[in-house]
């Protein structure tokens, strides 16, 4: 599914989408190049999930946990993580297979340990304020 947005009005809407093609699955990730807006999306996505904390990026913390009606919702950036056993320290597969919504930015970092079903979330840049979302199912 290709979803253009011209502004970031269109986000709540796009989250909406997301939610719908999703059908139920709870495992996302999120690829775009640093400053696509992958983080932006995420704060629109978890607001849509019910989320009133305000969400951020986990850029130092790697991982950050927030309470939706829907249950727990895991928001990870491996973007900084150096090799895959500190993954394997914080504990991924309590978080991948624990049952909880997780949202991962920087998924090639830690490609080989994620769930073989998931939600892939493609953000490319057309031009300064329009993006090009596509989801797809793995």
């Amino acid at each position: 599914m290709d979803i253009e947005v011209n502004s970031l009005a269109d986000l709540p809407a796009v989250a909406q989408q997301l939610s719908d093609f999703a059908s139920g699955q709870k495992v996302f990730i999120f690829e775009g190049d640093m400053g696509a807006g992958k983080t932006t999306f995420i704060k629109n996505f978890c607001k849509h999930l019910g989320i009133d904390d305000v969400v951020s990026s986990p850029t130092y913390s790697i991982v950050n946990e927030y309470e939706s009606p829907k249950g727990p919702v895991f928001h990870f950036d491996f973007y900084r993580i150096k090799d895959i056993h500190e993954a394997y320290d914080l504990g991924y597969e309590e978080y991948f297979y624990g049952g909880g919504i997780c949202l991962i930015e920087w998924p090639e970092r830690v490609e080989e340990l994620l769930p073989e079903k998931h939600i892939k979330i493609e953000i490319n840049v057309l031009d300064e304020n329009r993006r090009l979302f596509k989801f797809s199912k793995v």
